[in-house]
């Protein structure tokens, strides 16, 4: 009976053991692979306007061996509408990624572009900040100057 348990239990090692060998090897990694190198990878719009140009590029050079082939680039909300390059980017060639900011919207704001590609880094991150100020407060028509607020 000790011989049996002892077996099995040596039986379930062994094959514990060959499965995790399986499992355990990683993906090669391709170093002819494009990749990015963007001149920065987060653009700062500082304090603009209220409905100010919100347009804004991204520049990268493909620093790969095979051409860059960007499948789809994603704002982290609505207000943040990434455009990018349809045609593969060759090696040592530059593009834009387009970037359009809501500015109708007032406030702070710190937002995401993701980037999927054939790249060595298949998901890239960018990002855009900024500030976007509230309109003047207007002048009341009779030319008096507007009463401070209490707080």
């Amino acid at each position: 009976m000790k011989k049996a348990i002892l077996s099995i239990g040596l039986f379930v090692c062994v094959a514990i053991g060959a499965n995790a060998q399986e499992t355990a090897t990683p993906n090669p990694v391709n170093p002819n692979a494009p990749k990015f190198k963007f001149e920065t990878e987060v653009i700062d719009y500082g304090t603009i306007e209220h409905n100010a140009d919100g347009n804004r590029e991204f520049k990268f050079t493909n620093v790969g061996k095979e051409p860059l082939i960007i499948s789809s680039t994603v704002g982290s909300c609505g207000c943040t509408v990434p455009t990018a390059p349809k045609e593969p980017i060759k090696p040592g060639a530059s593009a834009v990624i387009k970037v359009h900011y809501a500015t109708d919207r007032i406030g702070a704001f710190e937002k995401t572009i993701t980037i999927t590609s054939n790249a060595d880094t298949p998901s890239k991150v960018i990002k855009i900040k900024g500030v976007v100020k509230p309109d003047p407060t207007p002048a009341p028509a009779d030319g008096t100057t507007p009463p401070a607020e209490k707080h």
